[in-house]
């Protein structure tokens, strides 16, 4: 068996979305999937306003044949001063565990997070996926169980964006 994990090029889009499809489904999320396709290939391989991809993704290979995929973008620290890499979403299909590709697929997110001079490689965990915990605590990832992730999406994304000041905080 061997493995290989690649960057994603545009070709991969189609493979990059069903993969996304595929964790909706473990995740017993796929009611929440909305992505449109062309939308998603422009914001991963295109220049967004002159500023590059949004995201980046790595595909993992079991002898030829993609089995998973990690997607995962530049946050940053201010208390260490650098970026990090933040991993979004890993997935490895149902036939390929076992195989050493999750692990492969992360130690290669590691290699890039060293590479970049990042101070870390952060991502959540859903807390009922006790198999996925245990695999990352293996790894040497810890909770972080003092943090509580927040969001703000939807309708009351675009009402607190209609709130900001676009004067630039000067009184007109």
């Amino acid at each position: 068996m061997t493995l290989n994990i690649r960057s994603a090029t545009p070709d991969d889009l189609p493979l990059i979305a069903d993969l996304i499809r595929a964790l909706a489904e473990y995740e017993k999320l796929a009611h929440e999937v909305r992505f449109d396709e062309a939308v998603l290939g422009a914001k991963l391989f295109g220049q967004n306003n002159g500023h590059g991809p949004y995201a980046e993704v790595i595909i993992g290979e079991v002898d030829g044949a993609a089995q998973g995929f990690a997607l995962f973008f530049h946050n940053f620290s201010t208390f260490e001063g650098k970026p990090g890499v933040y991993l979004e979403d890993l997935f490895v299909r149902p036939e390929a565990r076992g195989s050493g590709l999750g692990k492969a697929l992360l130690a290669r997110l590691a290699a890039i997070a060293v590479e970049r001079d990042c101070a870390r490689l952060e991502w959540s965990v859903l807390d009922w996926n006790e198999p996925a915990i245990g695999f990352y605590k293996k790894l040497g990832a810890r909770l972080m169980d003092e943090w509580t992730v927040m969001r703000v999406d939807g309708a009351a994304l675009v009402d607190l964006g209609g709130q900001a000041d676009t004067n630039g905080g000067k009184s007109a």
